[in-house]
């Protein structure tokens, strides 16, 4: 998007030093219609139209997969922390998300109370909670790491508050890291 976006700045700068240096002494009818077809109508619709088709996959690469190995995750926003269960461990923990690195993982967000905004900004794109909707979100960690995120939306006097930690771990360290929490889990039940 900054190409284009680059490309269609010189365009229009060349023609605004074009507007200013021409001789409008003999300019013919048609030609004022021309530079409304072709800078108000063409330029726009192809500008658009790359755009479109080159984000469209760029897109369609953030949607969820239907992918069997991912991890599954589920938050919800509160004012003002965010509730992070693994539905398939029985784990729940506060402000903190482990996940495992090289591992497709399906965050499926919802809010509590307000309109909340899910955002890691070196993972994934910045995505809203809203209240009674779950939304999807895809994220994979590349490396391990420890990557900060926060709610990207106010939502109260508490907002600057709401911040969280994903916590990256290798397979072997996350299985580990698995384990021990579930351990801890059932000790706390007992």
């Amino acid at each position: 998007m900054f190409f284009v976006a680059s490309v269609v700045l010189l365009a229009l700068i060349a023609l605004w030093h074009y507007a200013i240096k021409r001789k409008t002494d003999k300019q013919p009818v048609g030609a004022t219609s021309s530079w409304i077809i072709w800078g108000g109508i063409v330029l726009p619709t192809v500008t658009i139209i790359v755009l479109l088709v080159a984000g469209l996959p760029v897109g369609q690469r953030m949607m969820p997969l239907s992918d069997e190995n991912a991890l599954r995750i589920n938050v919800t926003g509160h004012q003002w922390y965010w509730q992070v269960t693994y539905p398939d461990h029985a784990l729940q923990m506060s402000d903190v998300l482990h996940i495992p690195v090289d591992t497709p993982v399906h965050l499926s967000l919802t809010s509590a109370d307000v309109i909340h905004s899910f955002w890691v900004p070196r993972l994934a794109v910045k995505l809203d909670l809203l209240p009674g909707r779950t939304n999807v979100l895809r994220i994979e960690a590349s490396e391990p790491g420890i990557f900060r995120g926060q709610c990207a939306e106010y939502c109260g006097v508490g907002h600057a508050h709401m911040q969280f930690t994903v916590i990256a771990h290798s397979q072997s360290d996350f299985a580990l890291w698995l384990k021990q929490e579930s351990i801890q889990e059932l000790t706390l039940d007992d």
